[in-house]
Order: C-alpha cells, then sequence, then structure tokens
C-alpha cells in the first residue's frame, strides 16, 4: 500500500494541493480567488439558443460565455436506464457516461428563453464555456445522490458480495425522495447509521436547492460545492494517507474539524506547517511543477519523452536520447519504452492532461514486446483516478489514450500563449509570476525584509501595478515595507530581478 501525503499551500490569493505517493508528486491542483473552479456547482440557468442542427443548446449561467448543453444530457420525462446502462453504473465517474440519449430532438425539450436547473460537468476550455448536465449528482462522504436517475449502484472496488447487498437493501428501504444513489468506497465497512446519515443530509440538501432555485432568477447560483482543499478531502482521504500538511494555521483549524466529523481516527495526521519556507518547496513539490511546465523531461537511463499540447490532442513521443542499452537493439528499446510508459503516466496524472493523448513509442518488432509494454502501460494506468481508455499499438507503433478532461491542464492554468511567437509555445502568465515573486521573497524573507525593489518586464510592471496588485499588497504586508516596480525592456517577459535594499 503506497505511503500518501497531502500537502496544502494556502495565501489570500491561491491555493495549491499536491499529493505526494512514495515521495513522488502524483497530482496538483490550483484554486485562485479570482477564478475560482465551478464543476460541480448548480445554477438556473436560461436557454439563450437551441441548435437542431448540433442537437444542443447554449445556455446563460451568468458566466462570461454560454455553457454548453447537449441533447444527451436534457432530462426526458421518460429518461431511464438501459439494463446494460444499470450494469456499468458502478462508480461516481460513471453516472454521466451511462445516461440514454434522447430520442427527442433538442427543439422538441427546450425553447428560448425556458430556465433549467444545471450543474457543470466541465470546466470552461479555452474559447469554449463550461459543459452542463441536468442530470445532477451531489456527492457526499460515502454516497452520491441523482435525483433525476432512479438507479441504486456500488463501487466496484468494494468486492464484498454481502456488503454490496447490505448497501442495497439499506437505501431501498431508507430513501424518502426519488433518485438514486452510488455507494462510494469510502463507505466499505461503515454501519447502517452513517450511511443513513450521509443518505438524509443529501436528500435534505437537494429539497434546499430545489426551493432556492425556485424563488430565484435565472441565470443564479443555487448551490455551490466545496472549496479545493475540502473537495478533494471528502473525495479522496483515507487511512493510506500518513499526513496531511497545512502551512495556514486558519485553515488547519478548518481542515481539523471536517476531518473530526469524517474521520475522527486520522485527526492526528493533520498536521500545521509552522515555517516560513513555502511548504512546496520543503516537500520538492515546486520543482516537480516546474518540470511539468518543460516540453522534455529526461529519464533516468538518459533517454527522454517530449510533451506537446494542442488544442485538439496532446502528443507524447519517446527518444532513446544518450542510453546506448544493451547489444541486442530490441532489448534496448524494450527498456526504453518500459522506463518511459511509467513516465508518461506519471506526467499525464501530474499535468492533468485529457482529452486524447497519442504515444509514439520506439518501434519494437516483436509482437511479443509490443504487448509487454502495452499490459505495463495498462497496469500504470490503474494508478489514474481519472477513467482512461487505450488503444492498442498500431503498426506505427503508436498508442492511443482517451482521458476523461473535466478542468484546463497544468500548463493551461499556469501559463498563456507566447506573444511574440504567435501562440506557438506557452509562457507563464503575469499572474503566476506574481505568486511566484511572492513565494521566492518569503522563501528569502531575511534577505529583503529591509525592503525590495523589482525590475521586469514592462508588460509584468503593468501587470503588478493593476490586475496583480493584490500579490504586491502581500509582499508589502509580509516585509512591513514598500516593494518599487521598475520597468526593463531588455528583459524576457518571464524573466524577473530581486533586489534588496540595503
Amino acid at each position: 500500500m503506497p505511503n500518501k501525503e497531502m500537502i496544502i499551500s494556502y495565501s489570500l490569493l491561491e491555493t495549491r494541493l499536491a499529493i505526494v505517493e512514495d515521495s513522488v508528486v502524483s497530482e496538483v491542483a490550483f484554486e485562485r480567488e479570482r477564478s475560482r473552479g465551478v464543476v460541480g456547482n448548480l445554477y438556473k440557468g436560461r436557454v439563450n439558443r437551441v441548435l437542431p442542427g448540433m442537437q444542443s443548446a447554449f445556455v446563460d449561467i451568468g458566466h462570461e460565455r454560454d455553457a454548453f448543453l447537449h441533447v444527451s444530457d436534457v432530462i426526458d420525462d421518460e429518461d431511464n436506464l438501459t439494463e446494460e446502462e444499470e450494469r456499468i453504473v458502478e462508480t461516481e465517474r460513471e453516472i454521466r457516461a451511462a445516461k440514454k440519449s434522447s430520442n427527442q430532438s433538442i427543439d422538441e425539450l427546450l425553447k428560448a428563453g425556458q430556465e433549467v436547473l444545471v450543474q457543470v460537468a466541465k470546466e470552461p476550455l479555452g474559447t469554449k464555456g463550461a459543459r452542463i448536465t441536468s442530470y445532477v449528482s451531489l456527492p457526499g462522504r460515502l454516497l452520491v445522490y441523482m435525483p433525476t436517475v432512479e438507479h441504486i449502484g456500488v463501487s466496484r472496488k468494494i468486492e464484498s458480495a454481502e456488503e454490496r447487498s447490505r448497501f442495497r437493501r439499506l437505501i431501498e428501504g431508507t430513501k424518502k425522495r426519488p433518485g438514486g444513489y452510488i455507494v462510494r468506497t469510502a463507505a466499505e465497512g461503515k454501519d447502517d447509521e452513517a450511511i443513513v446519515a450521509d443518505l438524509t443530509y443529501l436528500e435534505n440538501k437537494w429539497v434546499e436547492i430545489v426551493e432556492k432555485a425556485e424563488h430565484v432568477k435565472a441565470p443564479a447560483l443555487i448551490h455551490k460545492d466545496l472549496g479545493l482543499v475540502f473537495r478533494y478531502i471528502r473525495d479522496i482521504l483515507s487511512p493510506e494517507f500518513s499526513a496531511i500538511r497545512i502551512n495556514s494555521e486558519e485553515l488547519f483549524d478548518q481542515v481539523l474539524n471536517y476531518v473530526r466529523q469524517i474521520q475522527p481516527q486520522i485527526l492526528h495526521r493533520v498536521k500545521y506547517y509552522s515555517k516560513n519556507y513555502p511548504i512546496f518547496d520543503e516537500y520538492g513539490v515546486q520543482s516537480e511543477i516546474d518540470k511539468a511546465l518543460r516540453s522534455k523531461v529526461w529519464l533516468k537511463s538518459g533517454g527522454y519523452i517530449v510533451i506537446n499540447q494542442t488544442e485538439a490532442l496532446v502528443a507524447i513521443d519517446v527518444n532513446t536520447g544518450r542510453y546506448t542499452g544493451d547489444r541486442r537493439l530490441e532489448d534496448t528499446i524494450t527498456r526504453i519504452n518500459l522506463e518511459a510508459l511509467e513516465e508518461i503516466v506519471h506526467q499525464v496524472r501530474l499535468r492533468d492532461l485529457g482529452g486524447i493523448i497519442v504515444i509514439d513509442f520506439i518501434d519494437m518488432e516483436e509482437r511479443g514486446n509490443q504487448n509487454k509494454v502495452y499490459s505495463a502501460l495498462e497496469q500504470a494506468l490503474k494508478k489514474d483516478r481519472s477513467p482512461t481508455k487505450s488503444i492498442q499499438i498500431n503498426e506505427f507503433g503508436l498508442i492511443v489514450l482517451t482521458r476523461k478532461r473535466v478542468k484546463r491542464s497544468l500548463e493551461r492554468v499556469l501559463c498563456r500563449p507566447c506573444p511574440s511567437c504567435q501562440g506557438s509555445s506557452w509562457i507563464k502568465s503575469p499572474t503566476t509570476l506574481a505568486y511566484e515573486i511572492v513565494d521566492q521573497v518569503r522563501k528569502d524573507f531575511v534577505v529583503y525584509s529591509k525592503g525590495l525593489t523589482l525590475r521586469v518586464h514592462p508588460e509584468l510592471a503593468r501587470a503588478l501595478r493593476g490586475k496583480e496588485a493584490p500579490a504586491m499588497e502581500e509582499l508589502k504586508s509580509m516585509l512591513h515595507n514598500e516593494v518599487d516596480i521598475r520597468s526593463d525592456q531588455n528583459m524576457y517577459q518571464e524573466q524577473y530581478e530581486l533586489v534588496a535594499r540595503k
């Protein structure tokens, strides 16, 4: 069983969270106060346009861009799961995948101006608005309530037939409202009282949501999902975690209270990190993030992989690099491919790459070696929490993955298209650089305690005086001193220089 830690870095500007498994950073997530995630939020929206040709509608939910609603995500009064769908719905992640597409046309179900209650299924990505659905799912600690689907499913990770039957009987005999449930893995071994308490809480929450929706005018936010930290704790915290380390005393107290309610037996593993030195640097997370923003990743053997994101897909290329290997070329190539696939899965999780992922392994002649690499990849993908499917190596040595994309990748969160090369590459955004400067000063606080002058590119200087001014206010508060920002046209856009006053 892997040893896991949750590392949480909190500031007034941004919350960052990392999952570390056996000393390896496997997952990172960011939540910035100005742009908090919206997946899981419920809105009362107004249909702006119905497009029969696309079998979809655009719905105003109060965001900058209208949200996208496909006909398969619109509730039909006669919409039920087929026997095949009943069989596969066994985890929270498969809820939406199992919805039966309506036999009706979108213009029979929705009209312009109509108000609808919807939930965000995918974050806005690039120029696209959020993807929404009428099929609501409310996650609790032990259960997921689906008020629009009559089905009771149990996570496949709960293997005991007796336990599975117990959960089904308990829910069928206890639920008071229409709808279905998914029993989450965390419910295994929990007594009936805990299950019923979660069920009652979720049904009452749904009543509150419906009542609120009836009394507000669209577009309006009806229900907001938990913030980043509490969502992760609710969804993935388990006895496997040896520690939850938090750098904020205020957030530490809040997390203590939350863990005391849901998993009191591991309360002692919530730990306050009191050093001034940035917590992400202390536990090696920041260096992994920096590496994940580069396209080339070196392997221990001397080989390397190159990762390129495009609008349509992610391309990953495997190269032998400096590795010369064994006498037999086929064995050398197989060894590089096996090492590369472990790093590829790690990078896919760390960078949160989604959609279509094409991996170009080095060509192998022997079918047995091809199967060996494919089987090893399938095994490595089991560590991933995001649903991923793979297609076998073809004659060109390619493997194609499809990975569920719910939010923007790490690169898209932290970077922006480079204005100098017309978008063919990415550079760190002014927001990322502003937060990076704050962390750098915090790390070397003693050096800058008498004051600080920042030399930066003019565009970053404008951002620090404007949109990113809160970051500079935090610096001033930390140093109890003014921060002087100076533009320098000779610096490139990602470059900055910190000069301590004497």
